[in-house]
């Protein structure tokens, strides 16, 4: 299974009044972590949605462990934990490099869709799109 690996600084900007980052980056930086997924398949964004492909997120989830602060350096490590033909499970772990401690962890479920944004079967519509996605599971 291949995992890759996203280093995140934590910028001034992406904390909050109690110093600590927002919850919402947290998404951001799951999206960082895909697109360096795919990336590792050698493939990219651009070129699945100049195939027709589109991969929208129908469902988020992140659990909160330890807040990060301002300055950590962070490791995103992001894998698949599921893929069908029609969606695609993404995984991700949040880690603080300097004590290598799991700050907070999460998933994204995605559904391959065309330009009209009607489901798709990839492995029908785009088999060497799938096999480069299957071989990194």
């Amino acid at each position: 299974m291949y995992i890759s690996e996203t280093k995140i600084t934590v910028r001034y900007a992406e904390t909050d009044q109690m110093g600590i980052v927002h919850h919402s980056n947290y998404l951001i930086w799951f999206e960082a972590g895909r697109t360096d997924f795919i990336k590792g398949s050698k493939i990219s964004y651009t070129e699945m949605e100049q195939e027709g492909i589109l991969i929208p997120l129908a469902e988020s989830n992140c659990k909160y462990i330890i807040g990060a602060k301002y300055e950590d350096e962070l490791i995103i490590k992001t894998w698949v934990k599921e893929l069908t033909p029609v969606k695609v499970e993404f995984n991700y772990s949040v880690i603080r490099e300097i004590d290598e401690k799991e700050i907070a962890k999460g998933s994204t479920l995605h559904v391959f869709v065309s330009k009209d944004f009607k489901i798709i079967n990839l492995k029908k519509s785009n088999l060497v799109i799938f096999e480069k996605l299957k071989a990194l599971t």
